[in-house]
């Protein structure tokens, strides 16, 4: 049997992470590492190396933008698919973001929130079989 894909999720909701990582790990089968913000994201990918990242944009420390932005620039870190999560377009009013800061992000998938973790898996799958 081959090993289980890492998915590294990132998200300062805790609720959203603990469900979410409940269906990638019992529906996807894939091995989930969570972290609660782009600082300690940054460092899960170093220490865990996923095979994809799924990134919410609106966290405290570092954002979604600037991880994403980060890790492509990368040379060691460039080839991870990355999912962007993001209430940005139901923010607009109240935010220093904007969906034109999402498509200027070299991220691979593009997911509005709320998402639901059914569609999170859905995309996941398609990334990874790329």
């Amino acid at each position: 049997m081959s090993e289980k894909k890492k998915v590294l999720l990132v998200d300062d909701n805790p609720d959203f992470v603990d469900a979410t990582k409940l269906i990638l790990e019992k529906k996807g089968g894939y091995d989930v590492t969570v972290a609660y913000d782009g600082v300690e994201g940054i460092e899960k990918v170093k220490s865990d190396k996923p095979d994809i990242i799924v990134l919410d944009v609106m966290m405290p420390n570092k954002d979604g933008y600037k991880m994403c932005a980060e890790l492509k620039a990368d040379d060691e870190y460039s080839n991870i698919p990355i999912i962007l999560l993001t209430a940005v377009a139901s923010h607009i009013t109240d935010t220093q973001y904007t969906p034109r800061m999402g498509m200027e992000t070299e991220a691979d998938d593009y997911i509005d929130k709320p998402a639901e973790p059914k569609e999170i898996l859905k995309r996941i799958d398609a990334l990874l079989k790329k």
